[in-house]
């Protein structure tokens, strides 16, 4: 049996994307007490949707053009992902006079807000998203979640351009 077969690196994605849930959950959040901001709430989502996607891959096992399908997909929760890594990396970065003022809590937007409305006020970030809670090898968390984006992205390429 080939270690990198397809169904295998479906797998090993899939398996990624619930162990960065539960460290973020069960670490960051039960542990260290840190309160996810929007821009990691959408960062969340996106791991999530890839872990999903690759879970779905792996369990269908499809001819070649079904897993560039489901590579292509991933390939593209990984680009708008990383789009709001970025983000939260240049919030970050901001001189604290640029940093705009912080927003209302999260649970609050989904109790009284549409959902396009929520996602939209999402998707924009505020002040809670420009600190910096933990750090490491220099690396915010935003940082090494732009790193888990990479690495998915890397092996989602590899799925697209694999040979069936």
């Amino acid at each position: 049996m080939n270690l990198l077969s397809y169904r295998i690196i479906n797998l090993v994605q899939a398996f990624a994307s619930v162990a960065l849930m539960i460290i973020a959950v069960a670490y960051f959040e039960n542990r260290l007490k840190l309160e996810p901001c929007y821009l990691c709430v959408i960062q969340r989502a996106f791991i999530i949707a890839i872990g999903i996607i690759c879970a779905f891959a792996a369990v269908h096992n499809p001819r070649q053009f079904g897993q560039r399908i489901y590579a292509a997909l991933s390939i593209i929760m990984v680009i708008i992902g990383s789009y709001f890594s970025g983000k939260q990396l240049w919030l970050q970065s901001l001189p604290e006079d640029q940093v705009p003022s912080c927003g209302i809590p999260v649970d609050y937007i989904f109790d009284y807000f549409s959902i396009i409305e929520a996602i939209t006020m999402l998707a924009q970030g505020d002040g809670n998203c420009a600190e910096v809670n933990w750090q490491m090898l220099g690396l915010s968390m935003p940082g090494w979640v732009m790193v888990s984006f990479v690495g998915f992205g890397v092996l989602g390429a590899i799925q697209f351009l694999r040979k069936a």
